[in-house]
């Protein structure tokens, strides 16, 4: 099982960015999956989850109206479009495979002016 993230990087307040992740070796499709954050000195915590047929999405209440969590079961990849961002978006990103434990390594998203 491998779950590589992508899209990271420093971003100014206001701006956008999207996150990207790359699943193999498990039947994708079949599988919820979520996006998690960690800020330094904080616990993780869900930011997005959606259904395996990409249908339902949840949000956490923070992120609602300014994120949106899709996914391509064709390409096995999930992605996390980030709109209006602030600084309390800065975290490390994870993306998860509900269920299973399964954890990519993250991506680090940094708002700053």
């Amino acid at each position: 099982v491998q779950l590589v993230e992508s899209g990271g990087g420093l971003v100014q307040p206001g701006g956008s960015l999207t996150l990207s992740c790359e699943a193999s070796g498990f039947s994708f499709s079949l599988f919820v999956m979520s996006w998690y954050r960690q800020a330094p000195g904080k616990e993780r915590e869900r930011v997005a989850t959606i259904d395996s047929a990409g249908d339902k999405k949840v949000y956490m209440d923070s992120v609602k109206g300014r994120f949106t969590i899709s996914r391509d079961n064709g390409k096995n990849t999930v992605d996390l479009q980030m709109n209006n961002v602030n600084v309390e978006d800065t975290a490390m990103y994870y993306c998860h495979v509900n269920d299973m434990g399964w954890w990519g390594r993250g991506t680090q998203v940094t708002v700053s002016s």
